[in-house]
C-alpha cells in the first residue's frame, strides 16, 4: 500500500487549525508533521480564528448563611461577601470577549544525506487575546443587606465587573518560537532528532472592574478594615498631597502589566518509526519548558486617605495592607515565567487505496503554569497577609489541571490533483475553574479540509473547523483555588480557517 507523492503530501497539514482553540493559552499544537516528510521539503501557513465568547454574571449563592455570608442575588465584589456591595449585577450579560486573531507556521527542511537531515520550524505557539466591553452592565450606588458601607459609594457607578470609565479588562500575549532540529535516520524505518528552541514572548494586560477589587480600581471591603469600607484608589508613584490637602496623583485606573518581548531557549528531541510500504509513521516528540526573566511595568494602587484611623483607629485598610499606604516604596524585581513542557504524539497508516487515517494525542502541562508579576506578588502577599491567611499572595494567571487533546481524520486522494480530509478533534480544557481571561473549557470540533497539486512537487491546502466550545467558570484571580467564581460562560462557538502552501525540491 505504498503511496505515492501526492497521497504522502495530503498530510503535511491535513487538519487546519489543529491546535487554534485549545486549552489555556495553547494555540498552534507544535506539529512535527513538515520536518517528518521525506526529501526536500517547504511549507507556509495561516489560521484564523474567529471565536463568541460571551457569559452572564454568576447567579448562585456564593455560600450557606450559616457561614455568614448574606449573598442573595448571587454576585457580588470579592472579599465582601457580607456585605452584598455590588450584588445587582448578577445575571448581567457579557458580550463577546474574544478578539479574532491569526498565527503563522513555516517548515524549511533538507534531507543532506540518506542519514541525516536539517530543519527549520517557525511558529506561534501560545498567545491570548481577549477584551471585556464598555457597554455591559454598570453598577448602581453600592448598597448593602445588614451592613451599610462607608466611604465612596457613588463612585460604584463608574465601575462593572470588568470595565470602568477607564476602559475595558483587556489581555494580550505573544510567543514566535524557532526551532533548529538534526534529524538521524539510521535506515528507511527510523528518524531519531533533537534540536535547541529559541522562543520569545510579550504581553500586555489591563485589569478593570470590581471583580478584581482594588487591582480593578474600586473595592468594598470589610475583611480588611472591620466596617464595609468603600474606596478607589491613585496610582502610586505620580504625585502627592502637599499641606493644603491638594492632591496631584493620578487616578488609578486599574492594574496594568506590560511585559517586553523577552527571549529565551528550550528544547526538542523526538524518535519516529515507518513502515513506507502501508504508509504508516509513528512520532513521539518532548517539548520543554521554556523560562523567562522579565522586567515587568505595573501599575500600582495607593491610598487616597489616611484621615480614617484618626476616627476609629484600626479601622483603615492601610493598617492591613501596609503595600496600598503613601509610605510604602516597591522595590524593582523581575518577573519570572515560563511556557509549559508538552509531548505530542502522532500516527498515521493507509487505511486502503489512496486514503489515509490519522490521530495526534497532546499533552501540555498547564497545572504547573503560573504567572506572578513581581510588584502584583508583592501587594497580594500583603493582601493575604492583611486578612490572616499568610503572606501567600496569589497568581495573576495559574491553571488547575493538564490539557489533553486529540485530533483525528482521515484523508483521501480522490484523482492525482486533488484529495480532502474530514477533521475531528477534543481538547480538555484546564480546569472547571478558568481565568476570566479566556474562559472556555476545552471542545469538540470538526472540519473539512482540501489540497490542490498544480503538479508532484507544488500544492496549496485550506480548509476550516467548527469549535463547539465548553462551558466555563471565570474565575478572577484571588479565587484560585476555590469554588467561588465571578461569571458563567455558556453555549459559545468559534471557527477557524486555515490555509498553506508546500513546496518539494
Amino acid at each position: 500500500m505504498r503511496l505515492n507523492t501526492l497521497t504522502g503530501a495530503i498530510l503535511v497539514a491535513m487538519f487546519p487549525t489543529a491546535g487554534a482553540y485549545a486549552a489555556a493559552m495553547d494555540r498552534s499544537g507544535q506539529s512535527m508533521n513538515g520536518f517528518l516528510q521525506p526529501g526536500n521539503y517547504v511549507d507556509f501557513s495561516y489560521s484564523i480564528l474567529d471565536a463568541d465568547l460571551s457569559g452572564t454574571m454568576r447567579t448562585e449563592p456564593s455560600g450557606p448563611a450559616s457561614a455568614g455570608l448574606r449573598d442573595p442575588n448571587g454576585w457580588n465584589m470579592p472579599t465582601a461577601d457580607d456585605i452584598n456591595a455590588g450584588g445587582e449585577i448578577a445575571g448581567s450579560n457579557l458580550s463577546d470577549i474574544a478578539d479574532t486573531f491569526g498565527f503563522a507556521n513555516i517548515n524549511l527542511k533538507f534531507q543532506v544525506t540518506d542519514n541525516i537531515s536539517l530543519g527549520l520550524i517557525y511558529d506561534q505557539p501560545f498567545g491570548a487575546k481577549a477584551s471585556y466591553s464598555n457597554s455591559d452592565k454598570k453598577h448602581s450606588r453600592v448598597n448593602s443587606s445588614g451592613r451599610l458601607p462607608l466611604g465612596d459609594l457613588e463612585s460604584a457607578t463608574k465601575y462593572g465587573a470588568f470595565h470602568s470609565e477607564y476602559g475595558s479588562t483587556e489581555a494580550e500575549v505573544s510567543t514566535n518560537s524557532l526551532s533548529l532540529v538534526v534529524g538521524f535516520q539510521p535506515n528507511e524505518h527510523l528518524n531519531f532528532y533533537a534540536g535547541p528552541v529559541y522562543q520569545t514572548v510579550k504581553g500586555d494586560l489591563s485589569l478593570q472592574g470590581t471583580a478584581y477589587s482594588l487591582l480593578g480600581g474600586y473595592l468594598c471591603n470589610s475583611q480588611t478594615s472591620g466596617v464595609a469600607l468603600c474606596s478607589t484608589f491613585k496610582e502610586k508613584g505620580t504625585g502627592s498631597r502637599d499641606l493644603l490637602g491638594r492632591d496631584t496623583r493620578k487616578d488609578y485606573q486599574g492594574y496594568k502589566a506590560s511585559m517586553p518581548e523577552e527571549g529565551a531557549f528550550g528544547w526538542l528531541a523526538g524518535a519516529a518509526f515507518q513502515i513506507p510500504e502501508i504508509a504508516l509513521r509513528a512520532s513521539l516528540t518532548y517539548r520543554s519548558k521554556i523560562s523567562y526573566s522579565v522586567q515587568a511595568e505595573e501599575s500600582m494602587p495607593e491610598v487616597i486617605t489616611d484621615t480614617l484611623p484618626i476616627v476609629h483607629p484600626g479601622w483603615h485598610i492601610v493598617d492591613k495592607i501596609g503595600a496600598l499606604g503613601t509610605d510604602y516604596q516597591y522595590a524593582e524585581g523581575k518577573t519570572s515565567a515560563s511556557t509549559p513542557q508538552s509531548v505530542n504524539l502522532d500516527f498515521q497508516s493507509g487505511i486502503m487505496a489512496d486514503t489515509l487515517a490519522y490521530i495526534n494525542l497532546r499533552w501540555v502541562d498547564w497545572s504547573e503554569f503560573k504567572i506572578r508579576p513581581y510588584k502584583f506578588g508583592v501587594l497580594t502577599s500583603s493582601i493575604t497577609e492583611g486578612q490572616g491567611k499568610g503572606p501567600r499572595g496569589f497568581d495573576l494567571i495559574a491553571y488547575e489541571k493538564d490539557q489533553i487533546s486529540a485530533t483525528f481524520g482521515i484523508a483521501r486522494k480522490l484523482n492525482e490533483k486533488l484529495a480532502l480530509t474530514i477533521i475531528g478533534g477534543w481538547d480538555s480544557g484546564a480546569g472547571e475553574y478558568v481565568s476570566t481571561l479566556g474562559p472556555s473549557e476545552g471542545f469538540w470540533s470538526a472540519g473539512l479540509g482540501g489540497q490542490y497539486s498544480f503538479n508532484k512537487n507544488t500544492f496549496i491546502q485550506a480548509g476550516a473547523r467548527y469549535f463547539w466550545l465548553g462551558d466555563a467558570k471565570a474565575q478572577s484571580a484571588s479565587w484560585f483555588g476555590t469554588d467561588r467564581y465571578d461569571a458563567d460562560f455558556k453555549d459559545n462557538t468559534a471557527i477557524g480557517y486555515s490555509f498553506k502552501i508546500g513546496y518539494r525540491f
